[in-house]
């Protein structure tokens, strides 16, 4: 009998990926492709939907080449929380002042409707409490309301439409204007469009399941994997006793719950948001993967660091953050953690402002214990801090879930810094919680072709997708030794905070 198959379809915020996976949830092949992004002022941050459909339709021919198209049996895409803005003939609305109707998308991660998001909190309305109590600029309803404001005539007035990217994507697919909200996996339509069938290389009539936010699908890929025989705290207790954190450009803090739980600074509680019958609540970080990148590719010995990670495996492609993690162990002491070096050098990681727990935008960085030295020991160093003082974020995020009733006792990471050895140990060091990796690192493609899979009717829930198509790859513990040190860096870690907090007041006495 012919192997069966589902494509998975993730939009994140550079590139477009699918894979081809079996109802087992291994991949048998992946394929990816570049999306541009526009910054056409300070804080504003804009793509094509058009481009995007295109790069889909791209990756999804590329993975199916070869396979008959009666084997695949489902179709699932994931994306971003992008605003996507159509006319009444479903053309592109410019959201620039440019006026390219190119750039239809304002992305997640545009931060021009601060000032409206602040006036949505300043409302006190009750809805609030289901987004941690503050709305933040990342959301859709403070960027509409810009949109109003700024482009009243080249955008507001000429909008019909307005989606969530991946709603976005499963009208194009399906036809069905079915807003996709809390039934993940649900058949929508009458699958792929005629149209739609031909520009992905698929058979008309193809299942389509109702999409879901990118890190979303990264829980479906990680959150239900069957954890028998690895001695994890979690193995005897609820789905409950997990949360799934998907980390790449930015981070997600994803944590489950039977009974709706309301934490301060973070998302939810949702209802069937990722998994069907249980709350959600959301936790993030807006720069994690790309405030790396930053402070990496900003330092003045970066030129030195891509010579030497050429030099050392010339052969292998070896990144850049490979090598900064073995040139590390080299520095430290014989015998002695990694973690120890950033003993004096201390990173707030709000680059970006705050999502979670503290919503607030206004944040800014800050690096404590800079010198005058411009070596690739330094650069080494502030990259080590900055991993340091986003797993302490990620602790932070932990203390006010638990603080509100969420017992979470075992992490799941997937997304590219899953892929960081270092990223992953210092953030089971940092919060003293084993950290379990899927054996299929593309776990967010798995998360979206489990919605395929349940459109197809092959599996009958996603707990029973998510089963088997998800499983464990490796368990990392934390190191017991360093438990005192990261309380300690935990102290000043919050203190940085409160200190921004105190240079703002006294700049803005009169």
């Amino acid at each position: 009998m012919a192997e069966l198959y589902y494509v998975g379809v993730d939009v994140g915020t550079a590139s477009v990926r699918a894979a081809l996976v079996t109802k087992e949830g291994l991949l048998r092949s992946t394929a990816e492709e570049p999306i541009s992004i526009w910054e056409p002022q300070c804080d504003h941050y804009v793509q094509s939907s058009a481009e995007i459909w295109l790069k889909c339709c791209t990756v999804v021919k590329r993975v199916t080449r070869g396979v008959q198209m009666t084997q695949v049996r489902g179709v699932g895409f994931d994306a971003t929380c992008s605003l996507v803005v159509l006319d009444q003939s479903f053309q592109p609305v410019p959201v620039s002042e440019d006026g390219d109707t190119e750039k239809n998308v304002v992305m997640w991660m545009d931060h021009r409707a601060a000032e409206q998001a602040a006036r949505i909190t300043n409302s006190g309305h009750t809805v609030l409490s289901r987004v941690g109590g503050v709305m933040s600029p990342e959301m859709q309803p403070p960027k509409l309301l810009w949109l109003k404001e700024n482009l009243k005539e080249s955008c507001w007035d000429k909008a019909a439409h307005f989606f969530d990217l991946p709603d976005f994507l499963s009208w194009k697919a399906t036809g069905s204007l079915t807003s996709v909200t809390c039934s993940p996996g649900s058949p929508l339509g009458d699958g792929l469009t005629p149209e739609a069938a031909a520009d992905l290389g698929l058979n008309p009539g193809t299942a389509v399941g109702a999409s879901l936010i990118d890190a979303h699908a990264g829980g479906l890929g990680v959150i239900g994997a069957d954890v028998k025989g690895f001695h994890l705290p979690c193995e005897h207790q609820p789905i409950t006793s997990r949360m799934a954190m998907i980390c790449g450009t930015s981070s997600c803090h994803m944590a489950i719950s039977e009974q709706p739980l309301f934490v301060p600074g973070v998302w939810g509680p949702y209802l069937s948001a990722m998994v069907p019958g249980m709350w959600l609540n959301e936790g993030g970080q807006s720069a994690t993967g790309r405030l790396i990148e930053h402070v990496v590719k900003g330092h003045a010995a970066y030129t030195q660091l891509q010579e030497q990670a050429q030099q050392s495996v010339p052969f292998t492609g070896e990144n850049i953050y490979s090598y900064l993690n073995s040139h590390l162990s080299l520095m430290a002491n014989s015998g002695s953690a990694v973690d120890l070096l950033g003993s004096s050098l201390h990173v707030w990681p709000d680059f970006h402002g705050n999502r979670s727990p503290l919503a607030d935008p206004s944040l800014k960085g800050m690096v404590i214990g800079l010198s005058l030295s411009q070596t690739l020991d330094d650069l080494a160093l502030l990259y080590l801090a900055t991993i340091q003082a986003l797993a302490l974020g990620t602790l932070h995020i932990l203390e006010a879930m638990k603080g509100a009733g969420h017992d979470i006792r075992t992490l799941f990471l997937c997304g590219g810094l899953s892929k960081n050895t270092l990223f992953v140990q210092i953030h089971a060091n940092a919060t003293g919680l084993p950290v379990v990796l899927p054996d299929q690192m593309e776990a967010v493609l798995v998360g979206a072709a489990v919605l395929g899979a349940c459109a197809s009717q092959d599996y009958s829930t996603i707990q029973e997708a998510m089963k088997k198509m998800a499983k464990v790859g490796r368990v990392v513990q934390p190191e017991r030794e360093l438990e005192s040190f990261y309380e300690k860096k935990y102290k000043v870690f919050l203190q940085l905070f409160s200190h921004q907090r105190e240079y703002q007041a006294l700049m803005s006495q009169r």
